[in-house]
């Protein structure tokens, strides 16, 4: 089942036509990732999907994308509702300069949770889930700047956990981090598709190879291929593709 769709997607920063005609269904409960050389419009993809690029100047976007079957561009759509259900997870650590536990409670707060007791939980439950909470459950009053590069990255999960969101974006989460930090991050987005559903933009091929269970591959603003991760690694049907993925360029 999809949760995601998008028919003939376009945006353009003023004269620059970033995505060009992009169709694609991204299903529940999946890793997808999107792969491609700098500037080819994976990123600009991902924002597109929770309204990220709303607040770039001059740009315009057209075609359809569907969240649920819902249009999230539509007239009446609250941007808020849908940032609240397609959280973010961006590519270096930014925890709130607060408490650790306080970082988690923050958005919770902010939707109306007022009671400790359920704050409690939901900080608990949502750090649990971020497999951060062993590490600091002794010391939730410290400061959040306090953590590891890892750690903090881990508690930005655990901030976005707090909301209950349906789909967690990931853009590039690992490329600030040592490599047992991010395997950490990998290990928990395999645990995470069991609830939420995960697009990842990542320059990593094998991180792609490791964790996602479809590939899409951008290229100058198009979706070049998009298939499962074993078929775009082992027999992609482009020359592009494959030659991206066995280095020839990017």
């Amino acid at each position: 089942m999809s949760i995601f769709k998008t028919e003939n997607l376009n945006l353009h920063y003023g004269d620059n036509h970033a995505l060009i005609d992009v169709n694609m269904q991204i299903d529940c409960n999946e890793i997808t990732a999107l792969i491609g050389p700098s500037g080819c419009g994976k990123s600009t993809f991902l924002r597109v999907l929770n309204r990220m690029n709303d607040v770039i100047p001059n740009c315009k976007i057209t075609g359809l994308v569907s969240f649920n079957g819902m249009d999230i561009y539509g007239p009446k759509v609250d941007p808020m509702i849908i940032r609240k259900k397609i959280g973010m997870v961006f590519q270096k650590p930014n925890p709130f300069p607060i408490s650790i536990y306080d970082n988690v409670a923050y958005a919770p707060k902010y939707h109306g949770t007022r009671k400790k007791a359920a704050l409690d939980e939901i900080v608990e439950k949502s750090l649990r889930q971020a497999a951060l909470w062993d590490e600091v459950k002794e010391r939730l009053k410290k400061s959040a700047l306090s953590l590891s590069g890892g750690q903090q990255q881990r508690l930005c999960i655990a901030r976005t956990i707090a909301l209950n969101p349906e789909v967690i974006l990931f853009d590039e989460p690992t490329s600030a981090l040592d490599p047992i930090s991010t395997m950490k991050i990998e290990e928990l987005a395999v645990e995470l598709k069991k609830n939420y559903s995960i697009v990842i933009v990542t320059h990593n091929m094998q991180q792609a190879a490791r964790i996602s269970d479809y590939t899409a591959f951008f290229l100058l603003g198009e979706l070049i291929e998009y298939n499962k991760t074993k078929n775009i690694f082992s027999e992609p049907n482009d020359k592009r593709t494959e030659d991206y993925i066995t280095g020839r360029f990017g």
